[in-house]
């Protein structure tokens, strides 16, 4: 089962040889027995050993598959740190008033320290063959340290519910697309992937280009709120719908072909990244809409 995720291509599991349609291994030979098994002259397999004389080998440890369960547990976990560090970074940072608007240094350090600190273990999350709990917890609270941040400044501008509305509506599109996915039985094709993968890439690239103009005191507006930000704002929201529909896909993939428990992980990592994605636009969204 291959795949065009970069969070889920460098999982071994998801992307083992030899897997037929139905998410089964096969082997050469299709169970045909090869010459000596079982024939006069040969030993049992099951008697063979390895390792030194005279010791016992000790079987593998395992966590056992991952399930349904343990994705939602996992994932629940990782949005209840990035919600608590984010109710944490909005209650520690001083209060934006009037008065206080000069200052705001520290606020405008968080978001800053948190998007990179998030950014580069989303890198490493993604790239990484064996998924780390520990690094996908870390990633999810530089993430709420950055959400928090940039929260709290958009409630001091925009105001008018911009904050809540986005949370609200950010689990509304995550069971909308659940729904919808298992209601209409959707199924994601290759060429699908491919080109959502290749929006993310560009969205993503057009962002760094975008912050290194903004340093030399430049910007097209992309990320705006103007015209150009409406637009990149609705498709950044309908790309994180596509993102989740993968996600959901993959999970199911997963669960399918007996992954290990310890998957469940790089799920709850790239779910977490998409629900993050489609808040962060649909903040901008409310934010223009809510401007005279």
């Amino acid at each position: 089962m291959q795949s065009n995720n970069p969070v889920f291509r460098r999982s071994e599991e998801f992307n083992r040889p030899g897997a037929n349609t139905y998410g089964n291994q096969t082997y050469a030979g299709n169970g045909t027995s090869y010459p000596g098994y079982g024939q006069a002259g040969y030993s049992d397999p099951s008697t063979w050993g390895t390792g030194t004389p005279g010791t016992t080998p000790q079987a593998p440890v395992s966590t056992g598959p991952m399930t349904i369960d343990s994705v939602v547990q996992k994932t629940g976990l990782s949005l209840a740190v990035v919600i608590i560090t984010a109710m944490a970074t909005w209650v520690m940072t001083p209060a934006i008033t009037t008065t206080t608007t000069a200052n705001l240094g520290g606020l405008y350090a968080a978001v800053m320290i948190g998007s990179l600190g998030a950014f580069a273990l989303s890198m490493v999350n993604s790239f990484k063959r064996v998924i780390s709990p520990a690094l996908v917890l870390v990633f999810c609270a530089f993430e709420g340290v950055a959400l928090g941040g940039l929260s709290k400044l958009f409630d001091a501008r925009f105001g008018d519910g911009v904050v809540s509305g986005a949370v609200i509506g950010t689990f509304a599109a995550f069971a909308g697309t659940l729904a919808a996915y298992k209601v209409f039985d959707i199924k994601v094709g290759n060429k699908f992937r491919m080109i959502v993968m290749a929006a993310v890439f560009g969205m993503v690239g057009l962002s760094l280009m975008e912050l290194v103009l903004s340093m030399f005191g430049a910007s097209l507006g992309l990320f705006g709120f103007g015209g150009l930000g409406l637009l990149t704002a609705i498709a950044g929201l309908v790309l994180g719908v596509f993102m989740l529909v993968l996600d959901f896909d993959f999970v199911e993939q997963g669960i399918r072909n007996g992954l290990p428990e310890r998957e469940s992980w790089r799920a709850a990592f790239a779910m977490t990244v998409s629900l993050v994605w489609i808040y962060t636009n649909l903040l901008r969204l409310l934010a223009i809409f809510s401007q005279d």
